[in-house]
């Protein structure tokens, strides 16, 4: 399993995200955690995270979920192409719907576990890889939604991780006095959790785990 978990972008290390690519340089941008923002908002920050993938000589192109809801095994056969997947910050509660809408989620589990992809991102696109979202709503809205998903909020992780991530963590960024509401949360439940500042990044290797600052 190979995974690079970021605080914000790309962090102070992306050269680790290189290194966990293989010859497959196509990477598949998920955006949905962005699906409740404006149109153009979101456009402008798909260029920026194209412009900075592709810096690094990946082969960035946007895989927007919701073409795939209800078409998972479509979904799987497109998948296979790309050698990572980069999945962006922005509402964990509406990414982690579109995950489930469209079969990406057990999609990107299985894929994981046999090392045929690696898998990027920061943010929400770190938490939904937990047991649990709860906690995060402390920080994300629940209930925020998106013409064509579904109402019903989705307490449960991938469990990709076996602990919860609080990104942002004593950084400046506009979540983390929200974050630290998140991080009490956590610890009064007795959920396992990592927190990371934004900078930070927790690399996934196989059986080799670090923080890199």
């Amino acid at each position: 399993m190979r995974l690079f978990l970021s605080s914000y972008g790309l962090g102070n290390a992306p050269d680790e995200l290189s290194a966990l690519v293989g010859d497959n340089k196509r990477t598949a941008i998920i955006m949905n955690s962005q699906d409740a923002k404006t149109p153009e908002s979101r456009t402008e920050r798909l260029q920026r995270e194209i412009d900075s993938l592709a810096a690094l000589g990946l082969q960035p192109e946007e895989l927007d979920l919701r073409k795939y809801f209800g078409k998972s095994n479509e979904l799987k056969d497109f998948v296979k192409n790309f050698g990572l997947v980069w999945v962006r910050g922005g509402n964990v509660f509406v990414l982690r719907k579109a995950f489930k809408q469209s079969g990406f989620d057990e999609i990107i589990t299985d894929l994981l576990k046999n090392d045929q992809i690696a898998y990027g991102g920061y943010s929400a696109g770190v938490c939904v890889l937990a047991p649990s979202l709860h906690g995060i709503e402390l920080v994300d809205p629940k209930d925020e939604t998106a013409e064509g998903y579904d109402t019903e909020v989705i307490w449960d992780g991938l469990g990709i991780l076996g602990y919860a991530v609080a990104p942002h963590y004593k950084s400046d960024h506009p979540e983390s006095d929200d974050i630290n509401k998140c991080v009490e949360y956590f610890a009064d439940n007795h959920i396992l959790f990592k927190t990371l500042r934004d900078g930070e990044i927790i690399v996934i290797n196989g059986d080799n785990e670090k923080i890199v600052s």
